[in-house]
Formats: C-alpha cells, structure tokens, sequence
C-alpha cells in the first residue's frame, strides 16, 4: 500500500468526491451503524481528508477498506465525524440569558426535566448543573444528557478534564453572573481537574443518536447547542420534529449562536425568548391534550 510517507513528493489529494464519500457513509452505516450520510458535506470532507493525512491513505478506497476491516480503525473515523468541540460555560452571554429569562419559567413546574442532546463530553452538561444549583432548583431537576458517541459519553460520566483548562472556564463561569468561585466545583488532582460528584446526581448520561432514534423524553427544556450546523437541512427538520415532539407546552428550546429556527420548518410553532441567544418557547399544542 502506498502512502505519502513513501513518497513525499506525491500531493496530497484536495479533495475527494461526493460519490466516493456517499459510498463509504454508506457502508459505515451498514456495518456499524452509524449514519453519517445527511451531516454537512463540508464538514464530512473535512474530516476525511484529515483522516487520510493520518492515516497515509492514497485515497478514499483505501479508507473505507481498511474501515470495514479494522473496527479500532472505524472508531478513530467516529471520534473524527463526531461533533466535539466544546468548553465550559462556552458562550457566558447564553447562560446570562438562562438565568434572567429561563430560569423563572423553568420555576413555574414542579419538577424539570431537561434533554441535552449532543452534549460531547459534557462540559456545558456540567455546566447547566453548576447554574441549576446556584438557581436553587437542584433538588427537583433530572438531565438527560445524550450522544451517539460512546467514548464521549465515557468521559462524560468521569467528569475529569485538562486542569489547563480551568482558568478559561473559570473567566466563562465569572461572566455568567457567577455566584461563587468556580474552583468550587472541583478538585485538582495532579493535572486533571475532576467535577464535584455532586454535580452527577442529576444526571443521566444515556447513548441517543439524533439521526437514527426517536424522541427521547418529554421535557421541559431541550438544550442542543452547536450541533445542527453539521446537518443538512432535511435532518435538521427531523431533528427539530424530534425536540418539538419532547417539549411540553411551553417548554424551552436552546440551539447554538449560529443556529436558528427560521429556515425550518418548525419556526411558528415556537416564540422568541432570546433571539440573539436563540432561545425559544414552544407554543401550546392542543395535540399534547
């Protein structure tokens, strides 16, 4: 097999083309599972390419046999397709929100239950317990957090990340109108910071996968933040069916700064809590009677 390693002087390929790719979603899906087939294009070529670059593959043949052939080898593709960029507090601004203009509507129930789908390795999941706690209400809240990548939930559930990134989440957590010290809510173990256990009472970490699974609760509040710009517009449709079909009556739908409610098909059927934060309220539905 020849790589690039083998020969340098070979360019690497700038792309790849959209029938080789649709070949090897679709036997990623047929042979593990995983349907990667209405994500982003531009998102899906990304990642290949730079799995090709690690990997030393001349093209894109050669990846999806040696995908098909080497299970360790697929889960390296899944963490690479996989949408895990996140950080604690990311975004203060959205959190500021919560707390002025989410959390006494969330105080109106009883008891809250919340979905955070596509929470990754669960920093922001962490992060909505902090504020939960400090807005009183942890002791009648239960989290769903959920991701079709299971090496992501793994360490999700430890709750243990880099101690080097503890100073940025601790200015994030300062400009969400902080009511203690973030050092707080962990401790620091030679280079790791590990969350307080508390933190995990409220939560249940559960394999879901947006693509393939059906609705997962009914809720109060869905929170999917930075997810749906991967997807292309027929599954971001699917996906929003499935928050819509979860929210109770004026439940609350939190999406990322660069998503938004208006191009799909779903955009009357919600009022604005935040536009700027996009933060939404389902609108009563008499079907839910």
């Amino acid at each position: 097999m020849t790589s690039y390693r083998d020969d340098p002087q070979r360019a690497e390929p700038a792309t790849v083309s959209d029938g080789e790719i649709d070949r090897l979603l679709s036997a990623v899906y047929e042979k593990y599972g995983y349907d990667f087939r209405a994500y982003s294009r531009a998102h899906v070529k990304r990642r290949l390419l730079h799995r090709l670059r690690l990997a030393n593959l001349d093209n894109l043949g050669l990846l999806q046999q040696q995908v098909l052939q080497d299970a360790h080898f697929a889960s390296q593709l899944l963490q690479d397709l996989s949408i895990n960029v996140t950080e604690m507090f990311r975004d203060p601004e959205f959190y500021l929100a919560v707390r002025a203009k989410v959390i006494p509507l969330l105080k109106t129930w009883s008891y809250i239950k919340i979905w955070h789908a596509g929470c990754s390795t669960g920093e922001e999941v962490y992060s909505m317990a902090i504020l939960l706690r400090e807005e009183g209400l942890s002791d009648r809240v239960q989290i769903y957090a959920t991701d079709f990548n299971p090496h992501a939930l793994a360490r999700a559930r430890e709750g243990i990340f880099p101690a080097d990134h503890m100073k940025t989440y601790a200015r994030n957590y300062q400009s969400t109108g902080a009511c203690a010290s973030f050092a707080d809510y962990y401790h620091a173990k030679y280079d790791s910071a590990i969350m307080d256990p508390a933190l995990k009472r409220n939560i249940l970490w559960a394999q879901h996968n947006l693509v393939t699974d059906s609705d997962f609760a009914e809720v109060q509040m869905v929170i999917c933040r930075n997810v749906l710009i991967y997807f292309n517009r027929q599954l971001q449709n699917h996906v929003h069916g499935l928050f819509h079909r979860s929210l109770t009556n004026g439940g609350i739908l939190c999406l990322g700064k660069k998503e938004s409610l208006v191009l799909t098909d779903h955009r009357e059927l919600y009022s604005e809590v935040d536009r700027q934060q996009k933060i939404y309220k389902k609108r009563y539905d008499y079907s839910q009677l």
